[in-house]
């Protein structure tokens, strides 16, 4: 079965210039520069890649070429493959498992906000679809319901059901799966990285590593070395920009931007997303030159 350790960037999905289509060439060189920092391995097609606004032959070929890329770098590759509806999950979960990834990305049901036995009954039916290892995604705060830590253990029963991403903001949460079973735990926090660290998480799935991604790895080697005075000091660093990026908008959207005043993105999203205004375009190249980043957002911008 897999091991995972260290930072997987959640990677977003580049669109043209009118987010009419997705721009594969941009994302291959994307996925190339995460691949140059370090990263442990990429997460197409999560929240921040906005599976929600694909359609399944973009959904289909951007998992193909995650895969064929980071795979061609040596990265891990976790493909988004959630759905409220089993069934569709199902679907893409045995998508993932045909275009080679290295793992499937399952998020909670949303919106139908069902019972705890119906979250477990709805990850054992995927767990047992096809032999792809399932990274569960905890994020109550989108989905409108959490896995309990009591669901994680038995889930965590399942040979498929090998991670989770915990996007609670709960140390507590983290600590009680961590004590009670021997699931991996993935922040799904930038800002929570080194606090989940303690509590037992073994890296992240992060959104500021499109950004940084040699510094997040840098972040997680120490933790994982034992390096805990490096590991404080680079969370500090990160700090500023792991809390405030996505304090301005909602992911994607600020990141996007930055990413466009790096020169890596045309800033483009899809609806019902809506492109960052002035203001916070200003407030992101104000956060990305008090970080050091403020040349090279100039020089893109100019």
């Amino acid at each position: 079965m897999i091991t995972l350790r260290g930072c997987y960037t959640a990677i977003v999905t580049p669109f043209t210039a009118n987010g009419v289509a997705v721009d594969f060439d941009l994302l291959e060189e994307q996925i190339g520069f995460q691949a140059a920092g370090g990263v442990s391995g990429i997460v197409p097609c999560g929240t921040t890649g906005e599976a929600p606004t694909l359609e399944f032959d973009e959904h289909r070929e951007v998992v193909a070429r995650a895969v064929h890329a980071g795979h061609r770098h040596g990265l891990t590759v976790i493909a988004g493959a959630g759905s409220n509806c089993t069934a569709h999950a199902v679907k893409y979960q045995k998508l993932a498992h045909d275009l080679g990834a290295d793992a499937g990305l399952q998020v909670t049901p949303y919106y139908n906000k069902p019972s705890q036995e119906g979250i477990y009954r709805h990850f054992m039916t995927i767990a047992d679809s096809c032999d792809l290892p399932i990274v569960l995604y905890n994020i109550p705060g989108r989905c409108g319901v959490p896995i309990l830590p009591e669901t994680v253990v038995r889930l965590a029963r399942h040979t498929n059901i090998v991670a989770i991403k915990e996007a609670t903001g709960s140390m507590d949460s983290a600590t009680e799966i961590h004590q009670r079973c021997d699931i991996t735990i993935l922040s799904g926090d930038d800002s929570l990285t080194l606090p989940f660290a303690a509590c037992g998480s073994a890296g992240v799935v992060s959104v500021v590593s499109n950004l940084l991604p040699a510094r997040v790895q840098a972040l997680c080697n120490a933790f994982l070395d034992g390096d805990l005075e490096g590991a404080k000091r680079i969370h500090m660093e990160l700090f500023p920009i792991s809390k405030g990026l996505l304090s301005i908008d909602v992911n994607p959207v600020p990141l996007k931007a930055a990413m466009k005043l790096l020169g890596r993105d045309r800033g483009t999203v899809r609806l019902p997303l809506a492109e960052a205004s002035k203001d916070a375009t200003t407030k992101i190249s104000t956060l990305l030159a008090e970080f050091g980043l403020g040349q090279l957002a100039r020089v893109a911008g100019a």
